[in-house]
């Protein structure tokens, strides 16, 4: 079975640093578009960023353009965002996903989810 597992979730303070990690087993790690998506408390979940199995780097919301870095360690089939200079409106669950997909410019879903890790940042 597909298993992501997401971690590195926590309370930070406005202008912190968090780094997220998703370890995926049951699947082929270098044969999915991978992506985080993150879902705040009364929004819908939106993408924030997509890494395809070709190596090319989306970031679909602009306000974490600059801040946040999406990577991935093919090695150990972990993906990882790097957050930084976070800010409350960043307060969110953050999901990792596989086998991403886009339509009309969004990143709009994707075959497998992790359970989510939240993330808090206060003012």
């Amino acid at each position: 079975a597909v298993q992501l597992v997401e971690s590195g979730g926590g309370s930070v303070q406005a202008g912190g640093s968090l780094r997220l990690s998703c370890t995926a087993s049951g699947l082929s790690f270098d044969a999915h578009h991978m992506a985080w998506f993150r879902q705040a408390p009364g929004k819908e979940r939106e993408g924030v960023a997509l890494l395809t199995v070709d190596g090319v780097i989306t970031y679909f919301t602009d306000s974490v353009k600059g801040r946040f870095t999406i990577s991935r360690d093919m090695g150990t089939s972990t993906l990882y965002l790097q957050m930084s200079s976070l800010k409350p409106d960043d307060t969110a669950v953050y999901y990792c996903a596989a086998g991403a997909y886009t339509h009309n410019g969004r990143l709009l879903g994707a075959d497998y989810w992790g359970q989510g890790t939240q993330v808090t940042v206060s003012s």
